[in-house]
């Protein structure tokens, strides 16, 4: 493996990002970096030229039901079983405060 980051390096980083790291966590970053690196670059070594770009690794084609209407129930029994209903609709408390 060579060597594909420094100490240096993921302590340069650490300082533009205003993070503060132990020496400690200086040396498992530098690994945990250069395990990344190192996976991209074997990713980087296939050849996938003959190989079409997916956004799912499944041949899916509209995988959603039809939208149909089907029964639904009677809007004044449902809103006669509400705690609240005002203007024939639910009421329910306020979430960010009064309303206007």
């Amino acid at each position: 493996m060579t060597e594909r980051i420094t100490r240096q390096d993921v302590a340069h980083v650490a300082d533009l990002a205003q993070l503060s790291l132990t020496d400690d966590e200086l040396d498992a970053f530098t690994i945990q970096l250069a395990d990344i690196l190192d996976h991209a670059a074997d990713l980087d070594a296939l050849d996938l030229a003959d190989l079409q770009p997916t956004a799912h690794p499944l041949p899916l084609v509209n995988v959603f039901r039809a939208d149909v209407v089907g029964p639904t129930s009677d809007r004044d029994e449902v809103l006669a079983a509400a705690p609240a209903v005002e203007d024939a609709q639910f009421k329910v408390p306020p979430v960010l405060g009064e309303g206007p």
